[in-house]
């Protein structure tokens, strides 16, 4: 599958921008779990900020997005409001999700983000139930991408969803993050079939591999993938290469890799890669590193006070949304 794109200076600044906006916001994170700001689960997307912000990049405003519990890089680089998502990540009531979801269930219906899901592979039969709305109601030409780990490739929905989604002729993209580790178990030793990717043809399913360290590379693949959706009216799936230089959570031991392999592939990350592409051809100057630094440095401490600044939900709202008017005492 090729597909060109043409692209700009300023769209390739746009792109590494993006990409350090969710990596130090991720940082930030984690020192704010420490700090027991942020409790329960987190899962950071350090390392895999390329696929977020190239398939974002690809994206049209009517596409449908489901994602996994490692969702604030997709919500980022989809456009919600980094105060929004550090508020829900606080569990306050001016959260995307009014405090209730939390860093697993981000949800933002105008930027149709379907959300988070705490379950593997949760979101891939909700994609499909999205795509076949789309089918149904006629919207011309969206299309619903639901973003998982290769971790899911081991559950029965995976199957069932492509299945499905071939047989209806639904308008989905698959987008696999192949992070290698899942939870914390080596691909080849829990598939026998390690090429993710080959697994669609047996529902008859048209699939490809990307680089996805490469946010350029991701951006063309995503692009022509949905060209293919939007056109032929059926699922494709994407695997995308990734890895994960942070643990599978906040609570993880790693004790699975070595830390030579982790610095290995730090060494050769997706900011690094595009910020060094970029200074080699005189694209990138210091002074324009230091600007964008400077200005998400200032969108994450604005952030931080709109989350601390946000109230609790009260109390008298807790059946909201959980059952309707008519059954409230």
């Amino acid at each position: 599958m090729t597909h060109k794109l043409h692209i700009s200076t300023e769209h390739l600044l746009s792109l590494l921008k993006q990409m350090l906006r969710i990596r130090r916001f991720e940082e930030k994170c984690a020192e704010l779990y420490s700090l027991q700001k942020i409790r329960g689960f987190l899962h950071l997307y350090v390392g895999e900020e390329a696929v977020a912000v190239g398939a974002m990049s690809a994206l049209k405003p009517e596409d449908f997005i489901v994602s996994t519990y490692r969702e604030h890089g997709h919500a980022l680089a989809r456009g919600l409001a980094m105060g929004a998502i550090m508020a829900e990540m606080y569990g306050k009531s001016n959260g995307c999700s009014r405090g209730r979801g939390g860093s697993m269930h981000l949800f933002d219906a105008k930027s149709n983000f379907y959300g988070g899901n705490a379950i593997v592979g949760g979101g891939l039969p909700l994609a499909v139930g999205l795509a076949m709305a789309i089918k149904k109601r006629g919207v011309d030409k969206a299309v619903a991408v639901c973003f998982f780990g290769e971790g899911a490739v081991a559950e029965g929905a995976f199957h069932e969803s492509l299945n499905l989604a071939a047989l209806w002729k639904l308008p989905v993209l698959f987008m696999c993050e192949n992070n290698r580790y899942a939870m914390g178990t080596a691909l080849s030793l829990s598939e026998s079939e390690p090429d993710i990717a080959s697994k669609a043809s047996s529902y008859a399913i048209d699939s490809c591999q990307v680089d996805g360290m490469n946010v350029v590379d991701v951006e063309a693949a995503v692009a022509a993938a949905l060209e293919t959706v939007r056109v032929q009216g059926k699922p494709y799936l994407l695997e995308c290469l990734t890895y994960r230089f942070k643990g599978h959570s906040m609570f993880d031991s790693e004790l699975y890799r070595e830390k030579d392999e982790v610095k290995k592939w730090q060494e050769d990350g997706p900011i690094q890669r595009l910020s060094g592409w970029l200074r080699d051809n005189q694209l990138l100057t210091d002074n324009q590193l230091a600007m964008m630094e400077y200005e998400i440095k200032s969108e994450i401490q604005q952030a931080i006070k709109f989350a601390e600044q946000g109230e609790w939900e009260a109390t008298t709202d807790l059946y909201r949304d959980v059952y309707t008017p008519e059954a409230l005492p």
